[in-house]
């Protein structure tokens, strides 16, 4: 089986070849906006952040804001920047230069006039679209891909249709040599003793347990113990009962296949298989951790429905009940509800499976038509 897309210096495999421009702070965040606005090729990515950031927390910011550029779906990078701020365009340029991307930079205090500013950044798009478009189109392997495994506003049908149904498609990416990113830490409270038997190396169980209690803790400090209850609106009106519950649905999504490694918010996997990483639970957050990682594409299980997207990485929205499918038909790719009326999980995971590698060969799915691109880094300090 085959896909088809873009080989980046750094040996990684991209299946869209996108032009970004990216703020370096929130203080460049409108700027950016309106360089983007006048080019349909141009996937703006803003975000709050960007200044008064310390210690592990700046780091967590470059290393996130970086890893997007580098994510092997981008061809080239436009960042802006402010000038006086805590991460700046040099801080992510140099991890992402030298990786096959052309990367151009602009700081709004050095150049001053905005005319003057929006004049040199049309001409900084238009040499880096110049320099994409000259980029061949290749076929590869499904060993070369890396995917992200999301599950988002769950129902009791999540755990056994839609879930259950990636966790086949993950065990065949896995078999093919490919990388698949299983997500969402807080959402395997309450299943450990389950994780434990597919986790091989000590170090890893212990590391990813420490996460989990992590969580647990911190979930105390601020008033709310959350074994044996389910703290999320959305999916108590969908009639989950407990963390607990939806852990255990949640985990399946990463099939039967043996853990590796255990990685940082976005940091890339070392090796392939089955990896996790330390996300939280919350969706745009953790999407864009994998993407940051280098998932090229993201699997992303719902119950109640979403139109979340990413700036850079596909979302393929599986739904896990068929009245929701029908409902918000717009915003879904796959329907997995069909298992509940008698449909064979594995064809199920099959129809997923030819789904994800069209969309590796150019089908654009449903967030990606309706321009859905949200992006949230996730921040372990205060500001200040």
């Amino acid at each position: 089986m085959k896909i088809q897309g873009y080989r980046r210096g750094d040996g990684r495999f991209g299946v869209r070849n996108h032009v970004i421009a990216m703020s370096t702070v929130a203080c460049a965040s409108s700027i950016v906006e309106q360089i983007a606005a006048g080019d349909a090729g141009v996937v703006p990515i803003t975000h709050q952040h960007g200044c008064t950031l310390l210690g592990d927390d700046r780091e967590q910011v470059v290393r996130t804001l970086a890893g997007i550029c580098g994510n092997p779906n981008v061809g080239g990078v436009l960042l802006v920047g402010l000038g006086c701020e805590a991460v700046t365009v040099g801080d992510v340029a140099e991890r992402v230069q030298g990786a096959g991307r052309m990367v151009r930079t602009r700081v709004i205090q050095e150049i001053g006039e905005r005319s003057r500013l929006m004049e040199l950044a049309a001409a900084d798009l238009a040499e880096i679209k110049g320099f994409v478009a000259a980029q061949q189109a290749e076929e590869a392997d499904l060993s070369q891909l890396t995917v992200g495994l999301e599950c988002g506003g769950s129902d009791p049908f999540s755990g056994i249709t839609a879930n259950p149904a990636v966790g086949l498609v993950s065990d065949r990416l896995v078999e093919a040599g490919a990388t698949v990113i299983l997500s969402e830490t807080p959402e395997m409270i309450g299943a450990e003793a389950v994780l434990a038997g597919r986790i091989p190396d000590e170090g890893v169980r212990r590391a990813l347990f420490d996460r989990i209690a992590f969580y647990v803790r911190t979930a105390k400090d601020q008033g709310t113990d959350l074994r044996g209850v389910n703290p999320t609106p959305g999916n108590i009106a969908a009639g989950l009962s407990t963390i607990e519950e939806k852990s255990l649905g949640c985990i399946v999504k990463g099939g039967q296949t043996p853990i590796r490694e255990l990685v940082a918010y976005a940091e890339a996997p070392r090796g392939r298989g089955l990896v996790v990483m330390d996300t939280p639970g919350n969706d745009p957050e953790s999407v864009t951790g994998m993407a940051a990682g280098g998932a090229a594409v993201i699997l992303f299980t719902t119950g109640v429905g979403t139109p979340m997207g990413c700036p850079v990485a596909p979302v393929i929205k599986i739904s896990s009940n068929t009245p929701l499918y029908r409902r918000m038909g717009d915003f879904l790719d796959v329907n997995a509800g069909t298992i509940i009326e008698g449909a064979e999980p594995a064809a199920v995971a099959d129809e997923l499976f030819d789904f994800l590698v069209e969309v590796c060969r150019g089908r654009l799915t449903a967030a990606e038509r309706n321009g859905c691109r949200e992006f949230a880094v996730n921040r372990i300090g205060a500001t200040f």
